[in-house]
């Protein structure tokens, strides 16, 4: 198990694609290892569901509007039946501040779609600093892929 021990051939993968798909058994553990690996690296990692993510590009790097669930009877008076819009800061703003890289860790990537992975691929190659890490399921192994070639 030297892999995990040091994740220094998951860390040269990511640097050198820049995204990718982590598939890890489902008893847990490895992927937190593997986490703390790229942490103790020096990336500011933030780790995230992949629901609801909307629209990556609005979600991880602007400010972006969300309305808040609709709880049955409620006043219809300025807010409307679905409620005022709530001004939310970006996932990732703190971390763009400073030169260290960014890592995006997004659980539950099997929910999103083609288009959007395409998407989060296309910003890790505008964004040179972020690296992203998807966790696409389960697997009676620990295994990762470039997210290139999932799509």
């Amino acid at each position: 198990m030297p892999l995990l021990l040091s994740g220094r051939g998951f860390r040269q993968d990511l640097e050198r694609a820049g995204a990718i798909a982590l598939f890890v058994p489902l008893e847990g553990g490895a992927e937190t290892r593997l986490l703390r690996r790229m942490r103790a690296a020096g990336y500011r990692a933030q780790l995230s569901s992949a629901r609801g993510l909307g629209d990556p590009e609005a979600f991880l790097f602007q400010l972006h509007g969300v309305r808040p669930p609709h709880l049955g009877h409620q006043s219809v008076g300025r807010g409307a039946a679905v409620g005022e819009v709530q001004r939310v800061m970006p996932l990732l703003g703190a971390e763009l501040e400073g030169q260290a890289p960014i890592l995006l860790w997004l659980l539950e990537g099997q929910v999103l779609s083609t288009a959007e992975l395409a998407s989060l691929l296309d910003l890790t190659k505008r964004e040179p600093r972020l690296k992203l890490v998807v966790e696409m399921g389960g697997s009676r192994q620990l295994r990762w892929q470039p997210l290139a070639d999932l799509l």
